[in-house]
């Protein structure tokens, strides 16, 4: 395996993006890509496993379906849960704590730049950490949930070889048999507090995001094709005002042709050379 960090034109574009950040606070929206090095696949990077998520229209409309996402939920939950934060997530958390980062804007759900340790964290598509009930409100955490899923269960054991989505889930084999979770409260419908397809971003959160590119005074994409369109309209708001824009990501992204800089490289390596070096220029 080639050391990108040895790399001539890596090298030169974390120079480049160090010129053009020097002195400035950041915002940073992340994408999958940053969490792939914490053994979390990334949806449409190379080798990425093809997938048809469920939508939210199809949770809602029928149990069976339900029944379907909460078993490959839970079998997922247990190797999600467990991934770390790699050296990536923790650049984002020391950048922000050297006064350089304003904050995190993301597209994940996997809550590890929370874990990691950075402060602000804006979760764009929600997190996997938490369970709301749909009729009366009430929120539970996941691993209490998964502890009842694993008692009204008992037969459930996570396969070998499981192929875990971004997202938390696998696609089991069977749903047969499975109790689906229920409000302990009301008996309501249990959905996870993340966007499903098919849904859109609160407005509040997505206020929140911008906010933070607003009083930044410029914009760092790592690990996102910006195929969604909040990502590329965060890109679009920097750009109205201006700011410098800088995108780490392996492979083409929506915006490479908007961006300031364009470092075709692996995130990690590019926010742990950009956490070394941008502190001692504020």
């Amino acid at each position: 395996m080639i050391d990108t960090t040895k790399d001539a034109g890596f090298s030169a574009s974390i120079d480049r993006a160090v010129e053009v950040l020097a002195g400035r606070r950041i915002a940073v929206l992340t994408g999958a890509g940053v969490s792939t090095d914490s053994g979390i696949p990334d949806y449409r990077g190379k080798g990425a496993p093809t997938r048809t998520p469920m939508t939210a229209q199809q949770f809602l409309a029928s149990a069976e379906a339900r029944r379907r996402y909460w078993v490959g939920s839970h079998l997922g939950w247990k190797v999600f849960a467990a991934a770390e934060p790699n050296d990536g997530h923790r650049a984002l958390a020391d950048l922000e704590a050297a006064g350089v980062a304003n904050g995190v804007v993301t597209q994940n759900v996997d809550g590890l730049h929370v874990r990691a340790g950075s402060g602000r964290v804006v979760e764009l598509h929600g997190t996997m950490r938490r369970v709301g009930c749909l009729q009366c409100g009430q929120v539970f955490d996941r691993r209490d949930l998964a502890e009842r899923v694993e008692a009204d269960n008992p037969w459930i054991t996570l396969p070998e070889n499981v192929e875990l989505g971004p997202d938390g889930d696998v696609t089991p084999a069977s749903a047969d048999g499975f109790v689906v979770p229920s409000c302990s409260v009301c008996g309501g419908t249990l959905k996870p507090d993340v966007v499903f397809f098919g849904e859109y971003i609160p407005v509040e959160k997505f206020r929140e995001a911008e906010q933070l590119v607003h009083t930044s005074g410029a914009l760092v994409v790592a690990g996102s094709s910006l195929v969604v369109n909040s990502g590329i309209r965060l890109v679009e708001r920097a750009r109205r005002k201006r700011l410098p824009v800088v995108i780490i990501n392996r492979g083409e992204t929506r915006a490479d042709q908007r961006a300031t800089v364009k470092i075709d490289g692996g995130t990690t390596d590019a926010l742990r050379a950009l956490a070394q070096r941008l502190p001692g220029l504020l």
